[in-house]
């Protein structure tokens, strides 16, 4: 199938300077992965009816993911399958209210080009990540490409919401693992771009928070005070692995303003096709564009045309495509499941399509659209010499045609 999107090239002589911008002010700390430089040297350059189209679709998806969350949040035994920890199913039955008036909503989902059209492989409901990749990489290419512009400032996205709901400007803590260097540049990018225009941000550890009357305060030496708003990039399942002083269950019962709210949690797990016949409603898109997934137990061991992914897996991580792994990793992922099978997918494998980078090398593509409150936020892409997008892949730029 051929696709309306291509491969253009960085200039050779330009590509140090580009790299050297990208580190520097694309706030892209971790350039090599191991062996693998994680800056691409390449941009996709995609026409306006590509981008049109995926912005549609993703849009449409977000108001179904919703539907679904809302639908699981009345009923929450339908979640018995989704592989959660038993912890956060119980803190989700404290919840007492998740309407959008309280919460902004942020959404990413992986469309990949397929021997059959576009398809997608997860969305990213929880934690997505990609926000400078996916507001200043694309500013830092487009003088290369004329005929090209940047898409929509994920990052202007995501603050325009939180103003609209504020009014005003206001205190907003960016919660994340603070030991990790590759979660922290996405936070200070958050941070650095919420101060210039007003707000008072500031990155923060999951337990430098705690709450007053179902309201967030800070408790971080010399940060204390009242919160207006809490932006969560700390996965939701990693909450069990706090200790109880944290007293995280407040994060399901704030009437801070959230983004995400935990309730996120319930569409990130892979599982979710397996229960969502159970919810009576129209999702068509979901059913249109998402691979056929079945649980583990049902598939036999080495069937062909299927791969195996865990339920809350991120960046690519325990997908088994027999072309990206070694044999180990491949056994050991055959070993986790089987032995927890409740933990895991099983996914039709559709055939992605690679493009052409200067008519020699071959990538596999990824496109990340993001949605706030379930309108397009923005584009955000990765390529690999792999069918699997993982922490190898490397960061590219989606530029897009002009009138």
């Amino acid at each position: 199938m051929n696709y309306p999107i291509r491969l253009g090239g960085i200039p050779p002589d330009a590509y140090p300077d580009y790299r050297y911008e990208v580190i520097f002010k694309g706030y892209k700390w971790d350039p090599q992965v191991e062996d693998s430089n994680t800056v691409s040297e390449y941009a996709l350059l995609m026409d306006r009816e590509t981008a049109k189209n995926l912005a549609g679709w993703a849009e449409m998806l977000s108001t179904e993911t919703v539907m679904m969350e809302r639908r699981l949040l009345t009923n929450l035994s339908l979640a018995a399958g989704l592989g959660l920890p038993k912890a956060i199913v119980r803190a989700l039955q404290h919840i007492k209210n998740v309407e959008d008036t309280n919460n902004i909503r942020l959404m990413r989902f992986d469309f990949h080009p397929t021997d059959t059209g576009w398809m997608i492989s997860e969305v990213n409901s929880d934690v997505p990540g990609g926000f400078a990749e996916a507001s200043i990489l694309p500013k830092i290419a487009a003088p290369y490409f004329n005929g090209y512009r940047p898409g929509q400032d994920a990052g202007e996205s995501l603050y325009n919401a939180f103003y609209e709901k504020l009014q005003k400007s206001g205190r907003i803590a960016f919660i994340h693992a603070t030991s990790y260097s590759d979660d922290r540049q996405v936070m200070q990018f958050l941070c650095d771009y919420f101060n210039a225009r007003g707000m008072d941000a500031f990155p923060a550890a999951p337990d430098h928070v705690g709450w007053v009357g179902r309201k967030a305060v800070c408790t971080a030496k010399g940060l204390e005070g009242k919160l207006d708003g809490v932006i969560r990039f700390f996965p939701c399942e990693w909450f069990v692995n706090l200790p109880g002083s944290a007293h995280w269950q407040g994060y399901f019962d704030t009437i801070t303003l959230s983004c995400n709210h935990p309730a996120a949690i319930l569409t990130q797990s892979k599982r979710l096709p397996l229960v969502w016949d159970k919810f009576e409603m129209d999702i068509p898109m979901w059913k249109s564009l998402l691979p056929e997934t079945a649980d583990p137990r049902v598939i036999a061991p080495d069937a062909e045309g299927w791969v195996y992914k865990p339920a809350l897996g991120r960046v690519g991580e325990g997908i088994s495509i027999k072309e990206a792994i070694s044999e180990k990793e491949a056994k050991k992922i055959k070993k986790a499941v089987h032995r927890y099978p409740k933990d895991w997918v099983a996914q039709r494998r559709f055939n992605s399509q690679p493009l052409l980078a200067g008519g020699r090398q071959a990538f596999h593509l990824c496109v990340g659209v993001f949605t706030v409150n379930c309108a397009c936020a923005g584009f955000y892409g990765r390529i690999s010499p792999y069918p699997r997008i993982d922490e190898r892949a490397k960061d590219i730029p989606i530029l897009i045609a002009k009138e």
